[in-house]
């Protein structure tokens, strides 16, 4: 490896990349470009449909249609963000929706069916809940990164051109909303929508608390080609991934790195509720039960065809 080998990873401004995207922590053997693409959707099209980066961070529902599709591409387990999902479901507020069970037989709009955070958000609806999926009228907005045939099972709609889902939902043509951000409408405080929870953080502790799940929404991974030629680059960017996180946790655990007034007690709180690393990386047993259900939604949910075992799908990568 006297050679280093050109390779560029496109993934999110985030804290625990920031030594890598600064140089400070390297990938041995590589000659890494980072790509700071921050509009999820974006990076992820870009990757599965244009092949446009070496590496990427992605979309964990993406890669799970994708790889059951057989197309080249593989994943090793760094899970650069997680986020938990009863936040951002949103309902329009005069259709007398109060509790999940009201969401049964209703319209709900999603930008993209395929994405991880609605792919968590319809399996926790369903298991957590008693929400089929099935029982519900689906208005997608935007294609889809990895095209995929829906299930015939599944009432899945395309919103007219030029419409957006936000809007139909505060304009009442439809009834709730799913989206991995907060929403115009309601960062805008329209009185016409509204979150589903409106005290989401207390569901989501007791959603953790129950289930351990601190849902992975994205998954890193390479180009096939890049692996069959290169087989222990996998290895050396998962090093470099776990030597950079480990960094930001010491950095972000100095309470005058943000200017926050009660960073301290927030970060006290998570540690005291999620534990000490929340964002581990690896086949660990918490990641691998959290990764298999996130398989089972998949499939059961009509994305996949095949439920392929976590060490299928993931890269063996050494500590």
């Amino acid at each position: 490896m006297s050679k280093r080998i050109p390779l560029t990873l496109a993934c999110g401004d985030y804290e625990i990349v920031r030594a890598i995207k600064e140089g400070l922590v390297r990938v041995e053997g590589v000659d890494l470009t980072v790509i700071i693409e921050n509009d999820a959707g974006v990076r992820h099209r870009r990757f599965f449909r244009n092949n446009e980066f070496d590496a990427a961070e992605a979309s964990s529902s993406n890669f799970l249609v994708a790889r059951d599709k057989g197309l080249p591409y593989c994943a090793i387990p760094v899970f650069l963000h997680r986020r938990f999902r009863h936040g951002f479901v949103f309902i329009n507020t005069t259709k007398g929706i109060n509790t999940p069970t009201d969401l049964i037989g209703k319209k709900i709009g999603v930008v993209k069916f395929q994405s991880s955070s609605n792919l968590w958000v319809r399996g926790i609806l369903e298991q957590e809940y008693g929400v089929p999926h099935r029982s519900i009228e689906w208005f997608s907005e935007a294609d889809e990164s990895v095209e995929v045939i829906p299930s015939p099972e599944l009432k899945l709609s395309r919103v007219p051109v030029g419409k957006s889902v936000d809007r139909m939902l505060a304009e009442g043509e439809l009834d709730a909303v799913m989206d991995p951000d907060p929403i115009q409408p309601f960062v805008e405080k329209d009185p016409r929508v509204a979150r589903l929870f409106p005290d989401y953080k207390t569901e989501e502790i007791k959603f953790f608390r129950k289930t351990g799940i601190f849902p992975i929404m994205h998954v890193t991974c390479i180009r096939r080609e890049i692996v069959d030629r290169y087989p222990w680059i996998p290895t050396n960017l998962y090093r470099a991934f776990r030597e950079a996180k480990s960094l930001a946790m010491a950095r972000m655990a100095n309470p005058r790195i943000a200017p926050l007034a009660w960073y301290q007690e927030a970060w006290e709180e998570q540690q005291e509720i999620l534990g000490r690393d929340p964002w581990e990386y690896g086949l660990t047993a918490a990641n691998k039960k959290q990764l298999e259900i996130l398989i089972g939604h998949s499939h059961n949910q009509g994305m996949i065809k095949t439920r392929h075992s976590v060490e299928e799908l993931f890269l063996p990568v050494m500590p």
